[in-house]
C-alpha cells in the first residue's frame, strides 16, 4: 500500500522573507527628506494660520468678520501688479528697480489730470497712462542694457523725476471725479471680491505659467542666473532685459488704471508708501513654496500675509509706525528661517 497517496494534500506557504535592515532605513530616512522639503516650503503658511489665530482669539469682536477678510484679500491689487512689475526685472538679475512706485504713480496721476482737469475721455486719457509708463519703461531699459548705466542709480533717479513729475501735473491736490461707470472694470462685485483680485489672481497664474513651462520663462530664469553662459548659449540676453523693464512698466501702468477706477482720483504723495510692501512682498516669495527663488504664487501670498498682519495691528490700536517695524522686521526673520531651513534639507 501506497500510504504517500493517502495523505492529505497540504500546501505549505514558505516563509517571507523580512525587507533587510538597511531599506527600511533608507524609506525612513527619504520620509524624514521628504519632511524637510516640504518645511520651508509651507512655514510661512503655518505662520500665517498662526497670525490668524492669534488675532481672532485677542480681537474676537472685531477681526472674524466677512468684511475684515474682504478688506484683505479685495483692496490689494495696486500691490500685486507693483510686484509681478518689480519681479520681471528682479527674474533676469536686475536689483533692483526702486522706480515701480513711481512709474505707478506716474501713471496713475495722468488718468485723473486728463480727464478731470482737462476733459479728455477716460479711455483715451486710460490708453494714453499706460503708454507713458511704457515709454518710461524703455528708457530705464534703454540707460542700464544699451548705455550700461547701474540699475540702482537708474532707477533711484526716474523714481525721484517720476515723482516731481506727478507732484507738479496734480499741484500737490489729490485728483478726483472720474466718472461713476469707470469704477465697475475695478469694482464689480464676484463673489464678496472686487473684480480686481481676480485680476491679480490671473496675473500671477499667467506670470507663473510664463516662468514654467515657456521658453521664454526658461530664458529669463536663465539670464538671472548667469548672464554670459547665456548668451554663450545662445539666448537673446539684452532683449530679454531690455522687455523686462518694458513690460515691468506695462503691468504699472495697467495696475495704476484699474487702482485710479476703483478709488476714483489719485494722490501723487501715496507713491513712496507703495515701495517698502512692494519689495518685502516679493523678497517674502523666497520664503514660500520655492525657497531661495523668486516666485509669483508665493509673492501674491507674501502679500496677503502682510495686510493680515498689518490689519491686525490697526484693529489692536497700535500706531501707524508699528507697520514699518512690521514690514521690515517679518521679511528679515522670513527669509531667515527659510533660508535655514532649505540649507537643512540639502
Amino acid at each position: 500500500m501506497d500510504t504517500a497517496r493517502n495523505q492529505p494534500d497540504v500546501a505549505v506557504a514558505a516563509p517571507q522573507a523580512e525587507p533587510p535592515a538597511s531599506a527600511t532605513a533608507g524609506t525612513t530616512r527619504k520620509g524624514r527628506f521628504a519632511g524637510r522639503q516640504l518645511a520651508p516650503r509651507f512655514a510661512i503658511l503655518v505662520v500665517w494660520a498662526a497670525m490668524i489665530g492669534v488675532y481672532w482669539g485677542t480681537e474676537p469682536v472685531l477681526f472674524p468678520h466677512t468684511g475684515t477678510f474682504q478688506t484683505i484679500f479685495g483692496s490689494q491689487q495696486p500691490l500685486v501688479f507693483m510686484t509681478m512689475a518689480l519681479m520681471c526685472t528682479i527674474i533676469v538679475g536686475e536689483f533692483v528697480d526702486l522706480s515701480v512706485p513711481a512709474v505707478f504713480g506716474f501713471g496713475a496721476t495722468i488718468l485723473p489730470v486728463l480727464v478731470v482737469n482737462h476733459g479728455w475721455n477716460v479711455w483715451p486719457a486710460a490708453i494714453v497712462a499706460v503708454l507713458g509708463c511704457v515709454v518710461v519703461g524703455a528708457i530705464n531699459g534703454f540707460l542700464v542694457v544699451k548705455v550700461g548705466v547701474n540699475t540702482i542709480v537708474v532707477t533711484l533717479g526716474m523714481s525721484t523725476l517720476l515723482m516731481g513729475i506727478s507732484l507738479w501735473m496734480s499741484d500737490l491736490n489729490t485728483i478726483s471725479g472720474m466718472p461713476n461707470g469707470f469704477q465697475k472694470i475695478a469694482l464689480f462685485d464676484i463673489g464678496g471680491l472686487p473684480i480686481s483680485f481676480y485680476y491679480g489672481v490671473v496675473l500671477v497664474l499667467g506670470f507663473g505659467y510664463l516662468l514654467a513651462f515657456t521658453p521664454l520663462g526658461r530664458h529669463m530664469r536663465f539670464v538671472g542666473a548667469s548672464r554670459e553662459v547665456s548668451r554663450l548659449s545662445g539666448v537673446r540676453v539684452d532683449r530679454i532685459r531690455f522687455g523686462s523693464f518694458v513690460f515691468a512698466s506695462l503691468l504699472s501702468g495697467i495696475g495704476a488704471v484699474i487702482a485710479v477706477a476703483a478709488i476714483g482720483g489719485y494722490n501723487a504723495t501715496t507713491s513712496d508708501t507703495y515701495l517698502l510692501p512692494v519689495f518685502a512682498a516679493v523678497f517674502l516669495s523666497t520664503a514660500i513654496f520655492e525657497p531661495g527663488r523668486f516666485n509669483p504664487l508665493g509673492t501674491l501670498i507674501g502679500i496677503y500675509f502682510l495686510e493680515t498682519g498689518i490689519l491686525g495691528l490697526q484693529l489692536l490700536g497700535l500706531q501707524s509706525w508699528v507697520s514699518q517695524v512690521f514690514y521690515g522686521g517679518i521679511l528679515v526673520i522670513a527669509v531667515t528661517i527659510s533660508t535655514l531651513l532649505h540649507r537643512r534639507a540639502t
